[in-house]
């Protein structure tokens, strides 16, 4: 048997029981991965139904384009079905989105306008608003608005409820989902409560989104939202798909929290998943106390591990946050474990001639060159070498005719693995700011030294 296209291979997900990750939460804890879908997501799903609706009512027609503000996934799902059905896509995003998201939508052959996330949905320069615009002045072009179109509930409560429900055989007890435009949960769970209204719904949302304070107080607080790094749920409005009587309870999770989680995923689970899925995971322990050893709850896994590896997968990034707190050597553990050397630098006006002498009586092979106290370049014996056979009577002339681009600089968190990737045939050092402003160097010598002291 063969499908016809790719999007026939959309659905029919797996659903895998978690085993370590859970282990301290009551009930039997089922992960739907959604990644198995050929773009990856579950975003998938409702691209598809988005596209087909509009083009029944007329809306979308042959060789229009498909504008839309996007994060990625849904973008990836709506890219993937107008390849094979013959229309252009214009996506716009925002900067806190994952470079890899953007470049996915660009390999599937889309146009992709990158907005600024701090702004209100309002402003013109918004991806909200950047896509409506666009939207007026494209020809032929259509906007699916994933939030406001209901053909988004409508392709989870035909396809993921009911097959969740078959799977699990109807023994569902608890439905976990992290909320963006709101789609799968109110969709998901309007199916299965029709089933049987016992279910529970608990939606996932993240600190600086409106969602849990309007389910809990019907106020919409401004003052709720704020800037926040986990991606996919949440929002600073209220997408029509989000049907709160659908929902019984939104549970906040921290941003480190779903960011570390995400990760543990992956490590204890051996399941490569995205942002949201850390954020679901991480809400669903919080709430543990409100489950039965019989429970049987079906968590959603969104989206996959690859489009984050610049963000939750990447130590560095992590650190920066002050997200991870772990053993490994850091710029700063290396310096404590350094003799103490007062780092010698060389004016860029003095002469080749006095480098070569302070090379020599200094025994080192390669000295940061100053401007005003600045650091500015470097300059190294190879680099003399090469200059002077070039020219011989460069030695009276300047270093700063000869130097190159200094060393890169790191900050005091930055870990060993970094430090050493920066460390190359170019670089044989880097440079840090310690605690009280002066400038230290850090050599390959010197990480063998923190290695193996």
């Amino acid at each position: 048997m063969w499908y016809n296209n790719i999007l026939e291979t959309i659905g029919n997900t797996p659903l895998v029981k978690l085993n370590t990750i859970t282990k301290n939460v009551p009930g039997t804890i089922l992960a739907k991965i959604e990644t198995t879908n050929p773009g990856n997501s579950i975003k998938d799903r409702m691209a598809v139904k988005m596209i087909e609706d509009a083009e029944k009512s007329g809306k979308l027609k042959p060789g229009g384009t498909i504008i839309e503000g996007t994060s990625g996934n849904t973008g990836m799902g709506l890219a993937m079905a107008a390849i094979i059905k013959g229309y252009k896509c214009i996506f716009t995003t925002t900067d806190k989105q994952s470079k890899e998201k953007v470049d996915a939508l660009r390999a599937f052959g889309a146009e992709v306008i990158v907005c600024p996330t701090n702004v209100e949905p309002e402003d013109p320069r918004s991806y909200y608003s950047v896509s409506s615009r666009l939207e007026r002045e494209v020809p032929n072009s259509w906007k699916p608005n994933q939030y406001d179109n209901l053909a988004n509930t409508a392709a989870h409560y035909e396809q993921t409820g009911p097959e969740i429900w078959e799977q699990t055989e109807g023994k569902i007890t608890h439905l976990v989902v992290g909320v963006g435009t709101g789609g799968t949960i109110s969709g998901t769970g309007k199916y299965l409560k029709e089933k049987n209204p016992n279910i529970q719904v608990w939606g996932i949302d993240t600190y600086g989104s409106v969602f849990k304070k309007y389910k809990e107080t019907g106020i919409f607080d401004k003052d709720e939202i704020y800037p926040y790094i986990t991606e996919g749920i949440g929002e600073d409005f209220l997408p029509a798909n989000v049907n709160f009587d659908v929902i019984d309870l939104f549970e906040k999770v921290t941003d480190k929290d779903a960011a570390l989680m995400t990760r543990d995923i992956a490590r204890k689970e051996g399941i490569f998943v995205g942002n949201s899925a850390g954020a679901a995971i991480g809400g669903l322990i919080q709430l543990k106390d409100k489950l039965k050893p019989e429970d049987v709850v079906v968590v959603i896994f969104h989206d996959h591990g690859s489009r984050y590896m610049g963000k939750m997968y990447n130590e560095d990034w992590l650190r920066e946050r002050g997200f991870l707190q772990d053993e490994k050597l850091t710029a700063k553990s290396i310096l404590a474990k350094k003799e103490a050397t007062e780092i010698v630098t060389l004016d860029a006006t003095k002469t080749v001639l006095e480098a070569i002498n302070t090379i020599k009586s200094m025994n080192i092979s390669q000295i940061p060159v100053t401007q005003q106290g600045m650091i500015v370049g470097k300059i190294a014996e190879s680099d003399i070498l090469s200059a002077l056979l070039e020219n011989p009577g460069l030695k009276s002339a300047p270093i700063s005719e000869i130097m190159t681009a200094t060393f890169p600089f790191v900050d005091l968190n930055t870990s060993i693995d970094k430090i050493s990737s920066l460390i190359n045939k170019e670089n044989s050092a880097v440079l840090v700011e310690d605690e009280s402003g002066k400038i230290e160097i850090i050599t390959q010598y010197d990480i063998i030294n923190a290695i193996s002291g």
